[in-house]
């Protein structure tokens, strides 16, 4: 029996790839596997997979025939996943030896639907801890309360679908899907769904998880068109927590995310190309009018003058028909 399912996305990252491998290979063991998704690399990824499903104990390796994007290849991953826990890992990050063998033993320990971990943040030679933001360690907790406050960083507001371990029977009943194409953000309907509809969930100040930023064939590192499916992204965050039987609780808190998420891109509106900014500018207007006007005046109330004054100039100006689409 596989006790847990390791979901690696990869495309063109054949610089990293090896050290991602070599961690896994130092978290094997004989009930764990490793669906190794080859998301139609161009580079020389693709050969690095070849060997390392030979070699890697426990590798399933799949591939891509047309590039699907992170989100697609996550959800090719656990589609053919067997364990009775699944998690993920980046093709370009890596794990301390053992790591696996210790979270699964905390979630095994708790029970709980799925658990959350802090994650090291790795810039060229810098490495920073980052925390979940739950103040409550090594108990069973209630997803749903952990959305809230809306004025607060909360559980939803650290997406990392790799800092975690997750139980099957989330997966039996569709939760742990991504959206289809989505490109960017894919991960951020994905918690706001896994904290609305699983039932318990502990979190644990366990390190292991090493994430590589400031890589260059990264799209948080691209200004193209791609970076603006954070947009999609958010649509469907705030079209389903609507239809939640909480909304009125919780949607406060979602279009206070979006309109801050909205504020960061256009502060740093100079990285993308100009066709892409003027899509940006126009898309984001579109969709702070199809917010309640409401929820979005009291998200305003609470930002900084700069960014509120930013937003509110940006939901005056005439939208093109193709921004609403």
């Amino acid at each position: 029996m596989v006790k847990l399912s390791v979901v690696v996305p990869f495309f063109n990252v054949q610089t990293y790839a090896p050290d991602t491998l070599r961690s896994l290979r130092a978290n094997a063991r004989e009930d764990f596997e490793f669906i190794l998704v080859d998301d139609c690399s161009t580079d020389g990824t693709g050969q690095v997979l070849e060997r390392a499903g030979r070699e890697l104990p426990g590798a399933v390796l799949v591939r891509h025939e047309k590039n699907g994007g992170l989100a697609t290849a996550r959800n090719t991953g656990l589609d053919a996943a067997r364990g009775e826990y699944v998690t993920f890992l980046d093709g370009d990050d890596w794990l301390a030896p053992g790591y696996y063998t210790e979270l699964l033993a905390f979630a095994e320990e708790l029970g709980v639907d799925f658990v959350r971990t802090d994650h090291v943040q790795c810039t060229g030679r810098t490495r920073t801890v980052h925390r979940a933001p739950v103040g409550r360690r090594g108990v069973a907790l209630t997803p749903r309360e952990a959305i809230l406050p809306a004025d607060r960083s909360t559980s939803v507001d650290y997406p990392y679908a790799w800092a975690g371990v997750y139980h099957r029977r989330l997966l039996d009943e569709g939760v742990l899907h991504f959206h289809d194409g989505l490109r960017t953000a894919e991960d951020r309907p994905w918690i706001w769904r896994l904290h609305r509809e699983a039932r318990s969930f502990a979190v644990t100040g366990l390190l292991g998880v090493f994430y590589r930023r400031g890589v260059a064939t990264s799209l948080t590192q691209i200004g193209d068109v791609r970076q603006l499916d954070f947009l999609r992204a958010f649509d469907q965050v705030i079209d389903e927590t609507s239809r939640d039987r909480d909304a009125e609780k919780l949607l406060p808190k979602a279009v206070r995310t979006y309109c801050a998420i909205i504020a960061h891109h256009l502060a740093h509106i100079e990285r993308f190309e100009p066709d892409v900014a003027r899509t940006l500018r126009s898309k984001s207007a579109a969709a702070l009018r199809r917010m309640p006007r409401h929820l979005v005046e009291d998200a305003l109330r609470a930002m900084d003058e700069d960014r509120a004054v930013r937003l509110r100039r940006l939901r005056r100006r005439p939208v093109r028909a193709e921004a609403t689409a």
